[in-house]
């Protein structure tokens, strides 16, 4: 009984998943309509038996026996091929043994309610499944393709790399790939979980190019089973059908259930040494007449009694109803989990580390601080800095000419020439006949003209210790003022953070490549317990051992790609905005898929909520199987026996089944997730 889930779940003729699509005379409704047939036919003899007599009632009882145990048989045959006693072979065991008895009517109410259960369970696990593989059905089945000749309508599995497909209003996108006409906005929701729709606009440039996909925008990038909104457009498909992004989600999350979890692992171990056990005291009890003043009937009937209560029916399923529950419930709100280890441990941490670009912050420095100098006005101070910067290529630059724009008037514009770099500390150009040089505090040491005052150094330190990139802007021999960049913390950053620590997670600490003071600018404006600031990807990796010996379980979020080694040496390794990266579906433990910090706090309170879902089951099962055998050892009727052992599976079952409802009660009012 080593591997089997659920009476042997991943047996033949079983589905692999649980669901028990056996088939029959009625199609997959069979086992379930054979357990009604059976607990009629029980009910007909019972009132038989009670009105004229119990020899009357065999017939009804045969039948009972015939459409309970059809099912179980079928699949003790199966097992017995390979060599394993399952619990099904138990059942029908106990059945055939209080039949001998003579004990027909319980023997019925065995096999009645055990199919029942087994029906219904069955049942239960389809539908964690069905919620899995309504992902995959989102996806339309057909795509309108632009040809030389008009368009054409064919079958998405028939689409190529490199076709133009036309998505209409409010219809679902066949393929991934990137905009190339027209204009809308697409809720992405099926695939990223992200509640408010996507503005998306042409892609410029090669879509065509082999990284072209890889390396667009989000606004240019589209995904497969996602929703259009009010605007036509055209999309270049970049990658097959079975290749896209919903579809790569659905077969790892097919993939997340055969993972077994911690727990899983444990009620295996217990199950190979608990069933032998039972089998042993049942065939001792048989025995008991030996010994004690008792009849052979008697000692077999307790044997039996005994054989029914140990079965440990909810134990085999308490575990994975929860897991597939829980991974089914975080595929619809845009988190891949992959398997129960990952759920499991995410639920129980203490400690999470974050990168910082692009994860607690936007990812690109923005124009913070504006300092103007010597009685010159922003305006004038800006009009230089940006002549110079938009003929630079540095990613500051580009942030100084984006941001600054916006806070002079366009006529005050001036125009830089002879612009040239000076590596590792900035640049230098003129602008109207005039030379003006903009970087870092230390290139203006009084080697390339007047040092810089040191009443303006101060200044240029604090804004330093405040976390930002300062850049010195110099016109001749007059400084003109200081430049403050920062890469400024997402707008959820705080609420998540918040949010996290309404959930237990204890320390929240950032490993970043950048400097300790901008490191604990953005720790401190976000609320992390710490910060550790100038790591190379060798230090991050022995931060996150350091964190995991300090606090034996611990999650890395990154983005997938730049902070692979830290995020395989976390116990947990997160990655963000995994929606179309091959690296992130492949590497992680947990891919949240869309580029939205919030959905963190979802991932790690639906863990919890597993968790907790786990140990009640535990508790619930093992409880029932503790009272249970000391009780029918003392007396216990089999017709007892049965209602308690077949109740506690279905009650595991259900609770499972409510983690398909999970709501992050740590979101606001209002705010669905």
């Amino acid at each position: 009984m080593d591997d089997h889930k659920s009476h042997d779940h991943e047996a033949k003729p079983h589905a692999e998943d649980g669901s028990h699509n056996h088939g029959g005379p009625f199609g997959e409704r069979s086992e379930l309509i054979f357990a009604i047939l059976s607990v009629v036919a029980l009910t007909i003899g019972w009132i038989v038996e009670s009105q004229w007599s119990k020899e009357a009632a065999i017939v009804s009882y045969v039948a009972a026996y015939f459409f309970g145990g059809s099912f179980a048989v079928r699949e003790a045959i199966e097992n017995l091929k390979r060599g394993k006693f399952q619990i099904d072979t138990l059942m029908i065991a106990a059945a055939v043994g209080a039949a001998i008895l003579g004990h027909w009517s319980e023997g019925a109410l065995l096999l009645a309610l055990f199919s029942i259960g087994h029906a219904l369970e069955g049942y239960a696990m389809g539908r964690a499944k069905r919620a899995i593989e309504a992902l995959g059905k989102l996806a339309p089945k057909f795509a309108l393709v632009k040809r030389e000749r008009g368009s054409e309508q064919i079958a998405i599995e028939a689409l190529v790399v490199g076709d133009i497909v036309i998505v209409k209003p409010n219809e679902r996108l066949p393929a991934d790939g990137l905009v190339t006409l027209g204009e809308t906005s697409v809720d992405q929701s099926p695939v990223t979980g992200e509640s408010v729709p996507v503005d998306k606009r042409p892609f410029k440039g090669d879509a065509s190019a082999a990284d072209a996909f890889a390396k667009a925008s989000a606004e240019s990038k589209v995904f497969a089973g996602t929703i259009n909104g009010p605007g036509a457009i055209e999309v270049h498909v970049s990658r097959l059908a079975q290749e896209s992004t919903l579809a790569r989600v659905v077969k790892l999350v097919a993939e997340a259930q055969a993972q077994r979890s911690p727990t899983q692992q444990f009620t295996d171990k217990l199950e190979r040494v608990f069933v032998p056990c039972v089998l042993i005291g049942v065939v001792m009890l048989m025995f008991g007449w030996l010994v004690l003043d008792e009849t052979f009937q008697q000692s077999f009937y307790r044997a039996m009694a005994v054989l029914v209560a140990a079965s440990p029916c909810a134990l085999a399923i308490s575990v994975p109803s929860a897991v597939l529950s829980g991974i089914a419930r975080a595929g619809r709100g845009g988190v891949l989990i992959k398997g129960g280890g990952p759920l499991e441990n995410l639920g129980t941490l203490k400690a999470i580390a974050f990168d910082k670009t692009g994860t607690l912050t936007e990812g690109k420095p923005r124009l913070t601080d504006v300092v103007p100098l010597n009685g010159v006005s922003e305006v004038e101070l800006l009009s230089y800095a940006i002549a110079i910067e938009e003929l630079s290529d540095h990613p500051l630059a580009a942030a100084v000419v984006r941001d600054g724009l916006e806070r002079i008037p366009r006529s005050d514009k001036l125009k830089g020439e002879a612009v040239e770099g000076i590596t590792g500390k900035g640049v230098k150009g003129n602008v109207n006949g005039q030379a003006v040089w903009i970087g870092k505090p230390g290139m203006f040491d009084g080697s390339n003209g007047p040092a810089m005052p040191d009443d303006t150094r101060q200044q240029a330190s604090g804004l330093e210790s405040s976390g930002r990139t300062v850049m010195v802007v110099r016109r001749g021999d007059a400084f003109l003022g200081l430049l403050g960049l920062m890469d400024t913390p997402r707008a959820s950053a705080r609420d998540v953070v918040a949010r996290l620590k309404t959930l237990g997670i204890e320390r929240m600490i950032m490993l970043t490549g950048d400097n300790q003071s901008v490191g604990d600018a953005i720790a401190k404006d976000v609320g992390l317990t710490d910060a550790k600031g100038g790591l190379m990807p060798e230090d991050k990796v022995a931060a996150i051992k350091d964190l995991v010996k300090q606090h034996g379980k611990v999650a890395m979020l990154g983005d997938g790609v730049n902070d692979a080694p830290a995020l395989a040496n976390a116990t947990v390794g997160i990655a963000m905005g995994a929606a179309g990266s091959d690296v992130a579906l492949e590497t992680a433990d947990v891919a949240l898929m869309a580029d939205d910090l919030a959905h963190l706090p979802f991932a790690v309170g639906l863990s919890r909520k597993t968790s907790a879902i786990i140990k009640q089951n535990l508790w619930v099962s093992l409880g029932v199987v503790a009272v249970l055998i000391p009780s029918t050892l003392f007396g216990l009727q089999i017709g007892a026996a049965i209602i308690f052992h077949e109740g506690s599976t279905l009650i595991v079952v259900a609770n499972a089944l409510r983690l398909l409802a999970y709501r992050d009660r740590t979101r606001p009012a209002g705010v669905s997730g």
